[in-house]
């Protein structure tokens, strides 16, 4: 899920130029159109690719292939629209708080930073480009330097677009300060170069607790942070060539399991647009929404199914609230409470597949992603269940007098309705078990589903959203493939600093055993979770972390599972939690009326998860 972001702020300090917002639209069309073209392709080769082996009995020995090398480009290409729309995830606790004119400056010392890292990786990333063109493919034939050429050429691009927003966003005066301030940063650590070779692995505490903290909390985007970090850690404290760090970053984007990301995405936003998640809604509200807090129990409800379907937490609410919020405050809810449910469902549903937390978790740390999909499922009834007591507290004293009970006729028509929409987390979930499709394939065999549905069933289906349901697509799956990859490179340069080693000594050697182990993760991720978000939190720890949970006997899918919720605890937790600020937008809620509201719900899902952490049975009883 993306971040609640501080855009392009509107305080009328950028350059107001013509040609300006006309090399910004120009940019905006060569990047949007491959990026769209991309997703499509995708859909259909990997669709045809199911079709061929599974219908025709003829596979194609080269879809993945083409497949992972479309997914790069369009990876690279969603990345560029991300940093041009703002919507990279970044923190912006603090810069929030800021004046107008200090969020501009803010914002483009963001914008300089950014710019920063890519022009550091651009000849390194040439290089590794030309170093691949002897290589060639074994299904396609074509040299390996078609792939390659991605990170070159997107970096290119993503420096063009800096210099364009920073433009756009902050006074030339600004640009001036924050690229000076930059250039003073760097020429400062270079002159303490010296003193970095004596200090060890102080160094790591220098560079990825402090330098890095520092850039997160002063709103520079999650993987231009980690990156830069990575970077400076490498050039400055060791001799390790900087071409690694291209190398590893491309290792971690270049996971054909990674493919799920972005048509699971194209899949939540169709399951929006088709009324598919409306038609759900409406026939879960006729069950029960005449009962004391039924329509609290039907948001629980609808998050639960649309989670199934789309794998994103800001589709599942940008789904639901718009429906039911108007019905509930027209029943007596205060706004505070709505929202509070609302982020609440969103930690709740983090385990329900096809969930990208999950995919992402299964591609880098080698858990089995079916597993995962099979053991997510219970721990999120678990914590649906704490999350409906604490509803039914709340409602027992609402008034119901002027509610009318939905008929038997209605519930039955509603249901006939929405069958078509209930019917596809199931689909989903059979291809994958009977081995109909990958977990990467089987997003397309809903893709298509839900197309089919909303042209011939709901009749929904809106062809104008379309190119920009597409763009979104890509700029999502962007913004969290180059997370990914920063991460994978920063995760590598721990591993190398013998950081790994002493984190493994230290959990493994905790006093008792698996019990203090899991406790100490279940804080720790909580943390992560509201600073990081779930995917670059999974991908830098997931790593380190699931070897010794191994060596103290915890099993991967349930070590997994209790990871995963701790993190959404975290990340729908005020003040800091941004999936909660998410929630706000999507509700249009004001984020102080939710605080005290939400607390009841957060205890609820911290003891949830406490009784899933020690009873291994809901997540692994089904594997």
């Amino acid at each position: 899920m993306g971040e609640v972001l501080v855009d392009r702020p509107a305080v009328g300090l950028g350059v107001r130029s013509p040609w300006l917002d006309r090399v910004d639209r120009l940019l905006g069309y060569v990047i949007e159109i491959p990026a769209v073209i991309l997703v499509i392709v995708e859909v259909v080769v990997l669709f045809a690719g199911v079709t061929a082996r599974y219908v025709l009995e003829r596979p194609f020995v080269w879809s993945d292939e083409l497949a992972s090398l479309c997914f790069l480009w369009l990876g690279l290409l969603g990345t560029c629209i991300a940093l041009r729309n703002g919507a990279h995830m970044r923190m912006t606790a603090i810069v929030g708080m800021l004046s107008p004119r200090k969020q501009a400056f803010a914002e483009v010392i963001a914008v300089v930073t950014a710019a920063a890292f890519v022009a550091l990786i651009l000849e390194p990333s040439y290089s590794f480009a030309l170093h691949e063109v002897i290589v060639t493919s074994p299904g396609l034939g074509i040299s390996a330097a078609w792939r390659a050429a991605a990170l070159p050429v997107a970096s290119t691009l993503m420096i063009l677009i800096s210099l364009v927003r920073m433009l756009k966003v902050g006074s030339p005066l600004m640009v001036l300060g924050a690229v000076v301030s930059l250039f003073v940063i760097g020429g400062i650590l270079v002159l303490l170069q010296p003193v970095f070779a004596t200090l060890g692995n102080v160094n790591l505490v220098i560079f990825f607790v402090i330098f890095l903290t520092g850039a997160i909390f002063a709103g520079v985007p999650i993987a231009f942070a980690f990156g830069l970090a990575t970077f400076a850690y490498l050039s400055l404290t060791t001799h390790i060539p900087l071409s690694i760090i291209v190398g590893r970053m491309d290792g971690g984007m270049s996971s054909l399991i990674l493919l799920a990301v972005p048509l699971f995405v194209l899949l939540g936003y169709l399951i929006e647009m088709t009324g598919m998640a409306r038609a759900m809604v409406g026939f879960l509200a006729n069950l029960v929404g005449h009962i004391r807090g039924g329509l609290n129990y039907v948001l629980l409800g609808a998050i639960f199914l649309v989670s199934g379907i789309s794998g994103a937490k800001a589709a599942d609410m940008a789904a639901v609230a718009p429906v039911l919020f108007p019905e509930m405050k027209r029943r007596g809810s205060k706004p505070g409470e709505l929202v509070a449910i609302l982020s609440a469902s969103g930690a709740m549903s983090e385990t329900i597949p096809p969930s990208l937390v999950l995919i992402t978790i299964g591609s880098v740390t080698g858990v089995s992603i079916s597993a995962l999909f099979t053991g997510g499922l219970v721990p999120a009834v678990v914590l649906a269940i704490a999350l409906g007591i604490v509803a039914w507290w709340r409602t027992r004293g609402e008034d119901m007098s002027r509610i009318k009970r939905a008929t038997a006729r209605q519930i039955g028509r509603s249901f006939v309705i929405a069958l078509p929409a209930l019917v596809l987390p199931f689909v989903i979930r059979a291809a994958v078990v009977e081995g109909v499709a990958t977990a990467t394939e089987v997003s397309t065999i809903g893709i298509v589903y839900a197309v089919v549905a909303g042209l011939l069933v709901y009749r929904e289906f809106d062809w104008r959203r379309l190119y920009p349901i597409l763009v979104g697509t890509a700029s999502l799956s962007g913004a969290i493939l180059f997370i990914i990859g920063a991460a994978t490179a920063m995760g590598w340069a721990l591993t190398q600093s013998g950081f790994s080693a002493e984190l493994a000594t230290f959990m493994s050697t905790l006093p008792g055993g698996s019990v203090s182990f899991m406790a100490v993760s279940i804080v720790v991720f909580i943390i992560l979770g509201s600073v990081l978000e779930g995917i670059p939190a999974i991908v830098l720890f997931g790593p380190l972390l699931f070897p010794i949970s191994e060596m103290v006997g915890i099993n991967g899918v349930h070590y997994a599972i209790v990871v995963i919720l701790s993190m959404g605890i975290g990340l729908f937790a005020p003040p800091f939690g941004v999936g909660y600020y998410t929630a706000c937008v999507i509700g249009q809620v004001n984020p102080d009326e939710g605080m005290r509201p939400i607390v009841g719900y957060l205890v609820a899902l911290f003891l949830g998860v406490v009784l899933i952490a020690a009873v291994p049975w809901f997540s692994i009883g089904f594997l």
